[in-house]
């Protein structure tokens, strides 16, 4: 059972904190890796921190589970942190949280995508100019930030 699930199961329906991290993966020509989830939206590759993991090492490991691609740690950026009010959620089960997201940026590495991981429906390249409108609420605000900063300058959510 993973530590989200236990932590769950533990405090309920307890509002948690629970710290993430996401991955803009990039082409040369900004072309956008998305993936859509159960729920329908879509979003950034990504997911909770285990016990011990660092941000950048729960971006590999949410990525690789995700997309089947390995991301190496080298070749991602720090783009920013964010957390606050701004990023309270209520899952698709009612279950409320904050997020605390490290986010990064990496051009996408060579290999096959595999959307087997039981979280993903569909993986696709959007570009950055015809994202689709059913993006997640903070991913599209990433997005907004990552189209206005670039991919090597790092934002501050303020």
């Amino acid at each position: 059972m993973s530590y989200f699930k236990k932590l769950r199961e533990s405090l309920g329906k307890e509002t948690l904190l629970l710290p993430g991290a996401a991955v803009i993966i990039h082409t040369i020509e900004d072309d956008i890796l998305l993936q859509k989830r159960e729920e329908g939206e879509w979003g950034l590759p990504g997911g909770l921190m285990e016990p011990g993991e660092s941000f950048e090492e729960t971006a590999v490991r949410e990525v690789k589970e995700e997309t089947g691609l390995a991301l190496p740690e080298e070749d991602m950026h720090a783009f920013g942190m964010f957390s606050g009010k701004d990023y309270y959620v209520e899952a698709p089960n009612g279950d409320p949280y904050y997020a605390v997201t490290g986010l990064y940026t990496c051009e996408a590495p060579a290999g096959e995508l595999s959307d087997s991981d039981e979280e993903t429906v569909e993986l696709r390249w959007f570009p950055l100019t015809a994202l689709p409108d059913n993006l997640r609420r903070s991913h599209k605000h990433f997005l907004k930030l990552y189209k206005e900063n670039g991919v090597q300058k790092g934002v501050i959510d303020k």
